[in-house]
């Protein structure tokens, strides 16, 4: 059974997703704000954060950033804002996915079991490709020897791209699956990522083929 770390100031929001995670089948532990679910993470091994960003005390982009520092646990974003901004500094950071308050918990409850699915294809999966090495579950990569210095970002990227190796992925099939949520602006976010990607893969650039008129594939 999954468990998840509800991290909200608001009683009356946590309360409201605990109910509908335990109706669900999901074991819940509770934090008030970002020091507490700290705490709370680097005692207990949680499958998966549910992470509000306005706070007291730590806001929760600094409380992801922590947490991603003490265990690779998936991290859904609450916020009460829209902008663009906040969405992409949040996937930045290593968010999984980003809801906008207010919030249908029979939506948030379907992203988090998007989540912890796509978290559970990526254990214990070590790809080598020649001195390429993609370690999803230390979430490293690691080229000839040397391990490359990467966002969270473009370590979900590469390993959505090889786990789907050979297959030609579409910009919008790689903002959703890897960014998490409708993107409505330009594609360049994902042009962006793989140009950064190209760069850190140094001789292994190549791996990462462009299709024209549509996107990007890996090639094992």
């Amino acid at each position: 059974m999954a468990k998840l770390l509800i991290v909200d100031d608001e009683k009356n929001i946590r309360e409201v997703v605990r109910e509908y995670a335990e109706l669900n089948g999901y074991e819940t532990d509770e934090a008030e704000d970002g020091m507490q679910a700290l705490d709370m993470v680097a005692r207990t091994p949680y499958d998966c954060i549910i992470l509000d960003i306005m706070m007291p005390r730590l806001d929760g982009f600094s409380a992801c950033k922590q947490i991603k520092k003490i265990r690779p646990v998936p991290v859904i974003m609450l916020s009460a804002r829209q902008e663009e901004y906040d969405k992409l500094f949040g996937f930045e950071l290593g968010v999984d996915d980003y809801v906008v308050k207010p919030f249908s918990p029979k939506e948030l409850m379907a992203r988090v079991k998007v989540v912890l699915d796509r978290s559970r294809r990526s254990e214990h999966k070590v790809m080598t490709f020649d001195g390429l090495i993609v370690d999803a579950e230390g979430r490293s990569v690691t080229v000839d020897g040397v391990r490359a210095d990467m966002t969270p970002k473009e370590i979900d990227l590469l390993i959505y791209m090889v786990e789907h190796a050979n297959v030609a992925l579409s910009r919008d099939k790689l903002l959703e699956d890897v960014w998490g949520y409708d993107y409505f602006g330009d594609d360049r976010t994902v042009d962006t990522h793989i140009k950064m990607l190209r760069h850190n893969l140094g001789e292994y650039r190549n791996r990462i083929v462009t299709v024209r008129g549509m996107g990007y594939k890996f090639e094992d």
